[in-house]
């Protein structure tokens, strides 16, 4: 994994922190706090991204609906088939919770 560099007390006290979040208002304001606005719709368009790459979309139509780069989208693409499966553990659970 490549955030295996980044491991350590610090990140620790993130991922902590996150998941101490109760429900979606305490993510609105804690994200509000902790990373600007760009940061936020950077990530968030890439779970969006993430979304419409595993529905079958096609890059046009992601850039279209999104806004994404080219580059972005080849990006996630990559990290759906090569990465730590993140985007499918976190999909999968969002299409779970509404089904």
């Amino acid at each position: 994994m490549q955030i295996d560099k980044l491991r350590g007390e610090q990140l620790d006290q993130l991922f902590d922190a996150i998941l101490s979040l109760k429900d979606r208002e305490e993510c609105y304001k804690f994200f509000d706090d902790i990373a600007t606005m760009s940061e936020v719709h950077s990530i968030a368009q890439r779970l969006q991204v993430a979304k419409m790459l595993t529905e079958g979309y096609t890059y046009n139509f992601i850039e279209e609906e999104t806004s994404a780069s080219t580059a972005t989208i080849s990006r996630v693409r990559r990290c759906i088939n090569y990465g730590s499966d993140g985007y499918k553990i976190v999909l999968d659970r969002l299409l779970d919770q509404n089904a």
